[in-house]
């Protein structure tokens, strides 16, 4: 299921869409965090990436490891299993830290919803959910990089040297 799409890995084109999800999702909260006043514009967009953000990255962890088994039955094996297994453990994270980061900014906007259902908390609840989301986002941002980062590597080495 999480191998091909369209006769390519559908690793290497749903990738794509982590590089832009999850930068987007933590733009938009850090601007939904900032800018209270774009709240009511902001938080249907925030609410639908810090749903998609989320699968993307889950998606490109199983195509990932679909790819991963392909070339290991290919003979991969040494310093390019090395490297394959590296970007495997920093997709991971990723994965996890933008599941966080999601989970996070829906408690947040429902904090911040005014929503006659939704219990009066304490000013403190925003702030340290505001804190976890910056944290989370900053911590998504890094991984995001990494894991770039060691894929392209990979792929493309020195060719540019």
């Amino acid at each position: 299921m999480f191998e091909k799409a369209l006769g390519l890995p559908l690793h290497v084109l749903v990738v794509h869409a982590v590089v832009v999800f999850v930068p987007l999702l933590v733009l938009l909260a850090l601007a939904y965090i900032v800018l209270p006043r774009f709240r009511a514009r902001l938080d249907w967009a925030v609410a639908a990436l810090a749903v998609v953000a989320p699968i993307t990255a889950w998606v490109a962890t199983r195509s990932g490891d679909a790819l991963q088994a392909r070339q290991i039955e290919r003979g991969f094996s040494g310093e390019i299993l090395d490297k394959i297994n590296e970007h495997a453990a920093h997709g991971e994270v990723l994965f996890r830290v933008t599941l966080g980061l999601g989970l996070a900014v829906i408690l947040l906007l429902v904090a911040t919803s005014n929503h006659p259902r939704v219990p009066k908390l304490p000013g403190w609840v925003t702030a340290v959910l505001s804190v976890v989301v910056l944290g989370l986002g900053v911590a998504a941002l890094v991984y995001v990089w990494l894991t770039g980062h060691s894929g392209s590597e990979m792929v493309w080495g020195n060719t540019y040297e």
